[in-house]
């Protein structure tokens, strides 16, 4: 993990005079970044019992949230307004289920060979991909629960490796 900044923070979207700006990346180079989100979904015992069983009148639905998850890191610029469009080398979607507390894990994970982190790419598969649960599991539960999305880890780029954990 880095040592923290003594530089003062500041918000990269905004200019001297504080009106919105897309990042200029055109002069970085480009090298190895990742970034890793992680966040939960919680149900009820019924509707995790039927997403458990894959007896979910919509299909199969972690395979489903998977895609979605992937497809959203790749339109990620499309949704958030000041984002890079940039090329993945990789998005994938991984779940954990844990039968004690009727949850889900979501881990996303993004790597590309680029002038920018892909942080925002993890961060939305992650937040498509507990979406897309919820869609599919609110005929059993309408008060499902999508908690503790956030970034876990990311390297790359001048501020090099940073952890949460």
């Amino acid at each position: 993990m880095s040592s923290p900044s003594t530089e003062t923070p500041v918000l990269s979207h905004l200019d001297e005079s504080g009106q919105v700006r897309m990042v200029d990346v055109s002069g970085k180079q480009p090298s190895q970044r990742t970034a890793i989100a992680e966040g939960r979904i919680r149900m009820s015992p019924a509707a995790y019992r039927l997403l458990s069983s894959q007896d979910n009148a919509k299909g199969e639905v972690l395979n489903t949230a998977r895609v979605a998850g992937v497809l959203a890191a790749k339109r990620c610029a499309e949704l958030i307004p000041l984002c890079h469009s940039l090329p993945l080398s990789f998005a994938g979607i991984d779940f954990l289920p844990d039968d004690t507390t009727h949850s889900i894990t979501i881990t996303a994970t993004c790597r590309s060979d680029y002038k920018t982190g892909v942080e925002m790419e993890a961060m939305t598969a992650c937040s498509v991909a507990a979406l897309t649960i919820y869609d599919m599991c609110k005929a059993a539960d309408k008060g499902i629960v999508l908690e503790n999305i956030r970034l876990r880890y990311k390297s790359g780029g001048k501020s090099g490796e940073w952890r949460n954990d």
